[in-house]
């Protein structure tokens, strides 16, 4: 699911975040994030709702890693750099995504050991 161009305050737009936190939490506690700038590289245009975070530690604000569809990320799951997780992936507990990965299934701190 793509939704495009939610409305976006000024002031959000201004606060240098590439995302909030949009809406209220689903059943799991989790929220959907919402693009406060462009990521031309996943096709990202400000006002976009991505996926689901549990909170800010979950995706970094910085470079051009994004959640989408609806992927859930959550726990201490942490996605950054240029990575992208996306449809209806899971990562959670202590799984890290980076570098130009790209998830679209589930991916626990487990997985990695």
């Amino acid at each position: 699911m793509k939704t495009r161009n939610k409305p976006v305050s000024k002031k959000a737009l201004s606060s240098g975040k590439k995302y909030r936190l949009w809406g209220n939490k689903n059943k799991q506690g989790l929220r959907r994030i919402q693009a406060l700038r462009d990521i031309p590289k996943y096709g990202v245009e400000a006002g976009d709702l991505g996926g689901w975070v549990e909170s800010e530690t979950n995706l970094s604000q910085e470079g051009d890693c994004w959640i989408g569809d609806e992927a859930k990320v959550f726990g201490r799951a942490w996605v950054f750099e240029r990575a992208r997780v996306y449809w209806n992936a899971r990562v959670y507990r202590d799984a890290e995504v980076s570098g130009n990965a790209k998830v679209s299934g589930v991916l626990s701190g487990d997985s990695l050991r």
